[in-house]
């Protein structure tokens, strides 16, 4: 019977911990901006950590993604070895830096549901007022 909590998923809940606060207070680029560590996936021999994340930022969306990506990318290896320091692992994974998607996602469904309601809503007025005028 396998475990429920596993290595890679403890090894991966504490590089997130400790990389959001790397990314807070190491990573001094402006363009960066406000950076949310979603998930850390990690491979099952802890080659590599799959890090996904969004942020805030003040520059367009479309910019901001491949700007903040670029920098995370570029300062993937400074970060392995603040993490190496951090962690007491004989090796730390290869930090792979993936912009989240699923927000972004999240609020175009919220938005199609809402739409779909209020059309719901305003069909079946409709309707109600429609038959109340004819009895």
């Amino acid at each position: 019977m396998a475990r429920d909590f596993s290595r890679t998923k403890r090894v991966a809940d504490q590089i997130q911990r400790d990389l959001a606060v790397l990314i807070q207070q190491e990573v001094k680029d402006p363009r960066v901006g406000l950076v949310t560590l979603n998930a850390v996936k990690v491979s099952k021999d802890l080659s590599y950590a799959d890090v996904y994340y969004t942020c805030m930022s003040l520059d367009d969306a479309a910019d901001a993604k491949k700007e903040s990506r670029k920098i995370l990318a570029g300062a993937a290896g400074f970060l392995r070895s603040l993490l190496a320091k951090e962690m007491n692992l004989r090796v730390v994974p290869e930090l792979r830096f993936h912009y989240d998607e699923l927000l972004g996602e999240g609020h175009k469904m919220t938005t199609l549901i809402n739409q779909a309601v209020q059309s719901d809503t305003k069909a079946s007025d409709e309707s109600e007022n429609s038959d109340g005028e004819k009895a």
